[in-house]
């Protein structure tokens, strides 16, 4: 994993020498300290190396100095004397280490290589840190469904590969979820999962998101910057939205992958790439390339393995088991006394189409986590659209059945408040999804169709957590209720 340099060092053999040899890493060499400030401003860096000949005192003052950057470059400093006092004030001013010039190149470069290191190292632990998903392992896809099982195995054949890997399958299966188990079983799982989804970055912006740019390389680019591409060395690049990416840039990115190598926006030479790429889409990239929305030369590169995830409704064998093992992880999460669900709801859940697959039925558990009563989840737990679809003769838990004598809806026995709460969000949600389905998530559309205004559109999907992104499948099914 390549990182910028500031060589800060008098002329000479010293510093053409450990520009040669901390390969890839892109050394720049500075010889005054007047440099240094232009440097770093100009091309930025993550490892700064001085000479403290060269620096005017207090050396404590540039240190902090230095590492106020907003890169927040570690220093190392080359130090004539042996001074245990002047190193460890170094030390609690924030630099790395203190060298002495006198070391041999060879013990020089072992020593900053160890050094650069240690800071990719630091890097890679706060990208796991940050991670909002955690740690991901592929026995972690419950699942009893010979569908889900055959593809699980192709999954566990690709894992210490580095070719790429096309991930398909419709919203909310979990595409993201499988490409970072991929990265924590394969021989990469030591570096960086960098997830980006190219659909929700304007594309004004997308290049410079992916490749990365130098200062001045556009408007508004006052220090250079890493991309993502930069950003995954030595680890994992995961394009989730392949297909929002406009066809300008899929010849930038065919290169990347041919060559292996990335230049930044406003940069003159490129630099060697080493990490493993993952794209996904809920597309039917065939068909796009038909269209002529994607190129067919990149579809083949990027498709050099594809696995694609069954959707939830194509598993109905495993509703039941992903339903209970979410209830445990928000019981706990959510600090809940919830032990169990009732069989009406698991036969309406088992029911449900999911047209949002494993994400929808992750919201739906965290709302019937929050709203039971009682140490079960019951079918008045569950949003109308599902519990509707509970059997008859389900008895006081058959929302669905006729308001018969023998099978009340559930809300007869609720204050009446509640119970006209119940009904109407039912049937708001019901009714909402199925416009957006019609509609395919569009917004604008969805809006006029309902007859409200788009921020009140907005304002309701928030509130039943309905995202517009489930509802943009190819073949929509009108009707299908939701």
């Amino acid at each position: 994993m390549p990182i910028d340099i500031l060589c800060v060092l008098e002329p000479g053999l010293l510093g053409v020498e450990l520009k040669r040899r901390l390969e890839p890493s892109q050394v720049a060499l500075a010889t005054e300290e007047s440099e240094i400030r232009k440097s770093l401003r100009l091309h930025g860096a993550e490892l700064v190396v001085a000479s403290t000949d060269l620096l005017a005192s207090p050396i404590e003052n540039w240190i902090r100095e230095i590492r106020d950057l907003p890169d927040v470059p570690d220093v190392v400093l080359i130090h004539r004397e042996e001074d245990p006092k002047f190193r460890a004030a170094m030390v609690r001013a924030g630099c790395m280490a203190v060298l002495a010039p006198e070391l041999p190149v060879d013990d020089l470069v072992e020593t900053l290589q160890a050094l650069i290191q240690r800071r990719i190292n630091q890097v890679r632990r706060v990208v796991h840190a940050t991670s909002p998903l955690g740690r991901s392992r592929l026995q972690d896809f419950v699942s009893h469904s010979p569908a889900m099982h055959e593809f699980l195995a192709v999954a566990r054949r690709v894992v210490d590969t580095d070719s790429s890997l096309l991930l398909l399958g419709e919203t909310g299966t979990g595409k993201e979820r499988l490409a970072r188990a991929l990265h924590e079983e394969g021989r990469r799982c030591d570096g960086p999962f960098v997830a980006v989804n190219c659909g929700a970055i304007p594309e004004t912006l997308l290049e410079s998101e992916l490749f990365g740019h130098e200062k001045g390389a556009f408007t508004g680019a006052s220090q250079a910057r890493k991309g993502y591409f930069e950003q995954a060395e030595g680890g994992t690049l995961f394009l989730d939205e392949i297909g929002e990416i406009p066809l300008h840039l899929q010849v930038k990115l065919l290169r990347v992958l041919e060559d292996r190598r990335v230049q930044r926006l406003g940069a003159e030479t490129s630099f060697a790439l080493d990490c493993r790429m993952v794209a996904a889409t809920n597309r039917d990239l065939e068909r796009e390339v038909e269209a002529g929305r994607f190129r067919r030369d990149l579809y083949y590169r990027l498709a050099v393995v594809t696995l694609t995830i069954p959707a939830l409704r194509q598993r109905s064998e495993d509703v039941q088991a992903l339903f209970e093992s979410y209830v445990e992880h928000f019981r706990i999460a959510l600090n809940r006394p919830i032990y169990g669900v009732r069989a009406p709801a698991i036969e309406a859940l088992v029911r449900y189409p999911w047209p949002g697959n494993v994400r929808e039925l992750i919201n739906v558990v965290e709302r019937a986590v929050l709203l039971s009563r009682g140490p079960e989840i019951r079918l008045t737990d569950l949003p109308r659209a599902i519990s509707s679809l509970a059997p008859a003769g389900s008895g006081s838990e058959g929302i669905g059945a006729p308001p018969t004598s023998e099978s009340p809806p559930p809300w007869v026995d609720l204050p009446l408040r509640e119970a006209r709460r119940e009904v109407l969000e039912g049937f708001e949600r019901a009714y909402l999804s199925h416009q957006l389905r019609i509609a395919r998530g569009r917004i604008g559309e969805t809006a006029r169709r309902v007859g409200i205004s788009e921020r009140s559109l907005y304002d309701l999907m928030r509130r039943y957590r309905l995202w517009k992104e489930d509802f943009r499948s190819d073949d929509p099914d009108p009707g299908v209720s939701s």
